[in-house]
């Protein structure tokens, strides 16, 4: 197959073949690092960044998943890693952990009028701490355990950013709803 040529290539540090690969997925990864950095230039920093990541450790690609998504994990987590340091996240200390009732996760209704785009923009209103979570568990389809891992938080925080994200989020789509009637 064309990909594994490529990819092989590419673990002999061939110029021609990493370039290749590149153009095959740079697109697709700077898309998902704009989900997690808003600005443009960071996001393709945080995109070039995670190329050259997977380029030095390709070997370890196993082909367990497709190698899209064993690089897409790569640019979130290295988009995590730019949020940190530009302080976009806040950890939750143990004194703020509670116990949040579980039935909260499958009540995710929204008004009918509502429209994806909404949906959307809303979310990338949010604060940086609630979205990171929002989009690692709807868009990315992540659980909290795996969230927990690549945010190096503990899973109870994964569930309190989540349901605080998803207060947040249903507020915003309200106010919406409010001014379609105003």
């Amino acid at each position: 197959m064309f990909k594994d040529k490529l990819i092989k290539d590419c673990i002999k540090q061939k110029p021609k073949a990493q370039f290749k690969l590149y153009n095959l997925y740079c697109d697709a990864m700077l898309s998902v690092a704009m989900r997690y950095i808003k600005q443009k230039d960071i996001a393709e920093d945080a995109t070039q960044e995670a190329f050259i990541k997977a380029f030095k450790h390709l070997a370890s690609f196993t082909g367990e998943v497709s190698f899209g998504a064993w690089l897409k994990r790569i640019v979130i987590n290295q988009c995590i890693d730019y949020c940190r340091k530009l302080k976009f996240t806040d950890e939750l200390s143990d004194s703020n952990l509670k116990v949040i009732d579980e039935g909260f996760e499958d009540d995710w209704k929204v008004e009918n009028h509502i429209t994806v785009n909404q949906v959307k923009d809303a979310l990338e209103a949010l604060p940086e701490k609630y979205a990171i979570i929002l989009k690692l568990y709807l868009i990315e389809g992540y659980d909290h355990e795996e969230i927990s891992g690549i945010l190096n938080i503990k899973e109870n925080n994964s569930r309190i950013q989540l349901y605080r994200g998803k207060k947040y989020l249903q507020k915003q789509l309200k106010q919406l709803n409010n001014e379609r009637f105003a």
